[in-house]
């Protein structure tokens, strides 16, 4: 399975297996319509450790149409219920004029800077503004013209399963392909909001490692840590999580996003996941070699006369481990002492005739 190298504020990066998680704070609409809060989601994902800030680059008239039938209308069981979808992203969206500057300001805090765009504007948007890298929602991996248009900038991609079959994702994968894309990574994704623990089927990252060769991670819409976590033992290479100042604040997103406090230990957590699952070892470790001391040993038990037997009442396999191995007490028994021996004495090759 190979890596992906993305250009960042710090030099080349890869991303992939073996390499760090690399975590990614989605700042979606919780900074409520306020530029000022979104560059305070901006100190906080910097505090917090994160690799990356994302946006979704649309407008409500690229995403939709202003229409109140049926068809527009908001009617799933989630906060957004309600509404027509153009009412949720006029509200919902980040004005366009905001993006050159909250890249910039990211960047100078050595954060990536990336987006999600919606339409064939957004990329030529985002290309102006030379973003390394491109997201694509769980949403529109069936959008096949855009994602003709987002492999034609040969850019890496991170694309959101979300919802998407089998036969949707290898469709989107060769599309991708095809255009020019050769940099890419899919996110295991439940497009549910919040999404419950029980729904998000983990096993799923390392079935698309498998299934599709490519590296995998997690956009994670649960409210806790603990998914974003488990994903790390399970090959994640990117974890997505919603970041926002306050829950209440509210905003469309806040049900499923992370307080600032919430992301910085989920960074912590992860990073200490991370070098808890390092790479396969066998033998004394560091800090074991201090401790195999404390092995069993072969000692003598009972005082031994100058050739006399060993036997099983006077050598005994215990603690400490400064004789002999446990593993010769058998081929040991019934052999002579080459002395005298006290009790207490670890059993060595030159107490013994052999």
């Amino acid at each position: 399975m190979k890596k992906i190298t993305i250009t960042t504020p710090k030099g080349k990066r890869s991303i992939g297996l073996n390499q760090p998680v690399f975590i990614v704070a989605e700042l979606s609409a919780n900074h409520n319509q306020d530029f000022n809060n979104a560059l305070k989601l901006i100190d906080v994902a910097a505090k917090a450790g994160v690799d990356a800030v994302k946006l979704q680059t649309y407008t409500a008239n690229t995403i939709t149409i202003d229409s109140n039938k049926e068809y527009f209308q908001i009617k799933v069981n989630n906060a957004w219920a309600g509404q027509t979808l153009y009412s949720l992203y006029k509200k919902s969206y980040t004005p366009w004029d905001w993006h050159l500057k909250l890249k910039e300001y990211a960047e100078k805090k050595g954060l990536v800077f990336f987006s999600a765009p919606f339409d064939n504007t957004a990329v030529d948007f985002l290309e102006k503004m030379e973003v390394s890298l491109y997201k694509i929602a769980s949403f529109e991996v069936v959008d096949i013209p855009l994602l003709q248009k987002i492999g034609q900038t040969r850019k890496p991609v991170i694309m959101s399963r979300g919802m998407a079959s089998v036969e949707e994702i290898e469709l989107a994968i060769k599309t991708l392909r095809d255009t020019g894309c050769s940099d890419l990574i899919i996110l295991h994704c439940v497009s549910s909001y919040p999404a419950k623990p029980e729904e998000m089927n983990l096993a799923t990252i390392l079935d698309i490692v498998k299934k599709f060769n490519v590296p995998a991670g997690l956009s994670d819409h649960t409210l806790g840590i603990t998914a974003a976590v488990t994903s790390v033992g399970l090959n994640a290479c990117v974890i997505e999580k919603h970041l926002t100042l306050s829950r209440k604040d509210g905003g469309p997103d806040v049900g499923f996003s992370l307080e600032p406090s919430e992301f910085k230990q989920l960074v912590k957590i992860v990073r200490e996941a991370e070098e808890a699952i390092g790479k396969p070892s066998y033998g004394a470790g560091i800090g074991e070699s201090e401790n195999i001391v404390f092995r069993k040993s072969l000692f003598v038990v009972k005082d031994i006369k100058k050739g006399e037997k060993f036997t099983e009442k006077n050598v005994r396999s215990i603690r400490p481990g400064h004789g002999l191995p446990p593993k010769y007490f058998n081929s040991i028994i019934g052999k002579v002492a080459t002395d005298s021996i006290k009790r207490g004495t670890p059993l060595s090759w030159k107490l013994i005739i052999r």
